[in-house]
């Protein structure tokens, strides 16, 4: 079979092209070692906060299912993302997700690099995951 012989109609949608976090944050550089992708399925329940956190590295956000409101610790800023939104996080700065009366499904694709920490707790916080 040749290429033309192909009659599939395929179609693209980006998701999320920015340099930029869901907070305007300038995303600058990539971690300098070894590259390390990490692809990560995450559900977070109803009514439920995830612990201040940062990350050292880039990583982007897409919703599944539900919503997920990021916030930002310092000033407070925070934005809802809905199912088939993506979003950039912002890197390290402190912030959380949290739930409302639904649960919240996505996948968060990590830019990092061999041994680096994902998520970073924030002192007397609990791990992310």
């Amino acid at each position: 079979m040749s290429r033309s012989d192909n009659n599939h109609h395929n179609t693209a949608e980006t998701l999320l092209q920015s340099g930029q976090a869901w907070n305007g944050q300038r995303l600058e550089n990539y971690p300098t070692g070894q590259p390390e992708i990490t692809v990560m399925k995450m559900t977070i329940p109803a009514h439920s906060e995830l612990p201040w956190h940062t990350h050292p590295m880039p990583n982007s956000a897409y919703i599944l299912s539900g919503s997920l409101t990021i916030e930002d610790k310092d000033n407070g800023e925070s934005k809802t993302f809905r199912a088939g939104e993506a979003f950039n996080e912002s890197i390290d700065i402190a912030h959380r997700g949290f739930t409302t009366d639904e649960s919240a499904e996505l996948i968060i694709f990590y830019a990092g690099v061999a041994g680096m920490e994902l998520s970073v707790p924030l002192p007397g916080e609990e791990a992310e995951y």
